[in-house]
């Protein structure tokens, strides 16, 4: 049973896949966990699915939605009044196009959940977060939005050169490193994490990683003090 000082996180796009994992590792280090869903029955679902005894409350929460972003952010103030970390995970992967071929539309629907929805999310939570005690934000990034590791030809997955997707990792990555130049007084720590190519709806579970692997890596980053600023994989770090 948690107590009335254990941490509060949220985990947006948290009713599958790595967000479920990262819900269940926190939730059993004893964390009040918030379960962003974008669909509340899909939410309580996921809840369902995970033992009982954890404090896992089911938050409906589209990254998207301004209304219910506000109607979340109430919520949380209202249950623990206070938010020590937020993990930034909703994503979405609408088509593989390269630059050349790639559509407004993808890029726009693309980085409306990517980009737009962890900016909204994480201004939205701010004054939380200000409230809690470890000031912990994490984007959940992908080494795709490397544009060091484009740039290498050696790169091993330089095969894959889709404007959408990866461009809205870049994007998100800048945001990182922009709110932890912001944030740094205030003592938070903004990170982005690389999860790995994991088995996901994502990616017609073609991942070569386990879900329970990538929510450990994402974890790591949120349950430990590792400063700002850094893009972590597992194992250690990855350029910007």
């Amino acid at each position: 049973m948690n107590t009335p000082t254990a941490p509060v996180a949220l985990v947006t796009g948290a009713n599958k896949g790595i967000g479920l994992g990262l819900v269940k590792q926190l939730a059993n280090a004893g964390w009040t966990v918030y379960l962003g869903s974008r669909d509340a029955a899909r939410g309580h679902a996921a809840r369902d699915s995970l033992p009982a005894g954890l404090d896992i409350r089911v938050l409906a929460l589209d990254v998207t939605d301004a209304r219910a972003l506000q109607a979340a952010t109430d919520t949380v103030q209202q249950g623990s009044g206070k938010l020590d970390v937020l993990i930034n995970n909703a994503g979405i992967a609408l088509d593989v196009e390269p630059p050349s071929k790639a559509t407004l539309e993808s890029l726009r629907g693309t980085f409306e959940t990517n980009v737009f929805g962890p900016v909204l999310v994480t201004q939205a939570m701010l004054p939380l977060l200000r409230a809690g005690t470890l000031k912990r934000i994490v984007n959940v990034s992908s080494e795709l939005g490397s544009a060091t590791l484009h740039g290498d030809p050696n790169f091993k997955y330089a095969f894959v050169n889709g404007l959408s997707y990866c461009s809205s990792k870049s994007a998100l990555n800048a945001f990182t490193v922009l709110l932890s130049k912001e944030l740094y007084a205030e003592g938070f720590a903004v990170n982005a994490v690389n999860p790995g190519y994991t088995a996901t709806d994502l990616n017609g579970h073609s991942g070569t990683l386990t879900v329970e692997q990538a929510a450990t890596t994402v974890a790591r980053v949120a349950l430990s003090e590792l400063g700002t600023g850094s893009f972590f994989t597992e194992g250690g770090r990855l350029p910007w």
